[in-house]
């Protein structure tokens, strides 16, 4: 079977990993679009804290959890994945107690997590931290390079003959794929088949693109749905506690979003945007010229915020929107933060350590539209909350700031499956894609190749072409 993944990042990539394991004949298109949040999520895998209410998208993550030792194994390489740990911390221990609770409820069900203890002295794990906070210990939380997990399974696709090609992927009608070249990519493959390895790890420019999709800016012939889709725009902004969100982006009753609105919620981790910025226009390369057909039985789609737009022609309308994320890289010169747990406060900013001195803070919540900019005031949001939980961070040295565009369906849970018998989606996990997309790859994989997923998918259903 021919398939064609349209999407390069981790979701994308997964699925070609599993496509060519199971024999088939892949193509990736990698657009090379600035925003793909692959790289630039921080990598936490703790789903066991999130979604008290909504199984549905507990369900996803937890399994996408699950998946990772099984990959390390079958990758066999480096891949940044360590169970390191994750602190729970806040200033009042009273303000555990929900938490705990929920993860008492959910062990037994996912015994992985590890016992939850009590950390009298949090410091004495990750030394920048404020000496006030009270913390709870989930030994098994892991971390991830997002960048390292997309690019291993790219490279491993294209070791069993997959191609991955380089331009902007529209679709006609009929789901047939054309590739378009973009004014600084020819469309041609990045490796060939017959070559051992996509990329080489670490080798973030041959493998950057967004979506291979199609461009995503506001024109006049936009739909309805589109626009509903698009916060940052006609006025949609949020304020600092998210009330003012578009009604395509509030949370439907038991949705995915539903505890966690105004500001968090019942949810540990904050999802709701407590910020906002200018809109910008879509940023996107434009598709030039009419398109080259490539051949293809089936066809998936994994092209992040951008899969609403490259859909449109199938007479599909999905409402998937950004919402962008800005993160700060801080380097502590001689210290060693390779095994410092994750840090999760109530609300605020996340913080995690990874090899070379480097920590990890984020991220900022923005619904702007396509605009993957790194801005004065999101770096002051991260850096002021950052300081606040872990004081000890001002002396270490700003090395890197990363911003990502996180794919968020405004009806709520994730979105895979077919939308046509030919052409199936997925995408949608919002601040969870390094935790479930090579899990949400593998469903779309199975869906592609007339196999039964590894879960049932009837919660993620997208709407289908009339």
């Amino acid at each position: 079977m021919r398939v064609v993944v349209i999407g390069s990042g981790i979701v994308g990539a997964g699925a070609a990993y599993h496509l060519s394991r199971r024999g088939a004949a892949v193509t990736v298109v990698d657009g090379g679009f600035p925003g793909e949040a692959t790289q630039a999520g921080a990598g936490i895998v703790c789903p066991w804290v999130d979604h008290p209410e909504d199984d549905d998208w507990y369900r996803l993550t937890r399994e996408g959890a699950r998946h990772y030792p099984g990959l390390v194994e079958e990758l066999g390489e480096d891949i940044g994945y360590a169970k390191v740990g994750a602190l729970l911390v806040a200033e009042d221990p009273v303000d555990l107690e929900p938490v705990r609770a929920l993860l008492r409820r959910r062990h037994a069900g996912a015994p992985e997590m590890g016992e939850v203890v009590d950390v009298p002295t949090p410091v004495e794990l990750f030394p920048p931290l404020s000496d006030t906070l009270s913390a709870l210990l989930v030994p098994g939380a892991a971390r991830v390079d997002g960048r390292s997990v997309r690019d291993a399974l790219l490279a491993a696709a294209v070791a069993r003959g997959a191609e991955v090609r380089t331009g902007t992927a529209t679709l006609t009608p009929g789901g047939q794929v054309l590739l378009h070249p973009t004014e600084d990519q020819p469309g041609g493959p990045l490796a060939s088949p017959a070559s051992s390895r996509a990329v080489s790890p670490g080798d973030t420019a041959a493998v950057s693109g967004a979506a291979g999709s199609a461009a995503a800016g506001t024109d006049a012939s936009e739909t309805a749905a589109q626009k509903a889709a698009r916060p940052g725009t006609e006025g949609a902004e949020t304020d600092r506690r998210g009330a003012a969100r578009p009604e395509a982006e509030r949370p439907a009753a038991g949705g995915r979003e539903a505890a966690e609105a105004a500001g968090g919620g019942d949810s540990w981790r904050q999802s709701a945007p407590v910020a906002s910025a200018p809109s910008m226009p879509g940023v996107c390369k434009t598709p030039t010229g009419e398109g080259v057909p490539i051949e293809a039985d089936r066809v998936i789609v994994a092209a992040g915020a951008w899969t609403g737009e490259v859909c449109l022609p199938l007479g599909v309308e999905l409402p998937v929107f950004p919402r962008r994320g800005q993160i700060l890289h801080a380097t502590l010169e001689g210290v060693d933060t390779a095994w410092w747990p994750i840090i999760l406060p109530r609300q605020g900013p996340y913080l995690l350590g990874f090899p070379d001195s480097r920590v990890v803070i984020g991220a900022t919540v923005e619904d702007v539209g396509f605009a993957p900019r790194v801005t004065v005031g999101g770096l002051d949001e991260v850096i002021e909350a950052g300081l606040r939980v872990a004081p000890g961070l001002a002396g270490a040295t700003v090395s890197e700031t990363r911003v990502g565009l996180r794919p968020v369906y405004a009806p709520g849970p994730a979105l895979i499956g077919p939308v046509t018998d030919r052409v199936v989606v997925a995408t949608g996990l919002s601040a969870y894609g390094l935790t479930a997309g090579p899990f949400a790859g593998e469903i779309a994989a199975a869906l592609v190749l007339g196999e039964r997923p590894p879960i049932d998918i009837t919660p993620y259903l997208p709407p289908r072409s009339p």
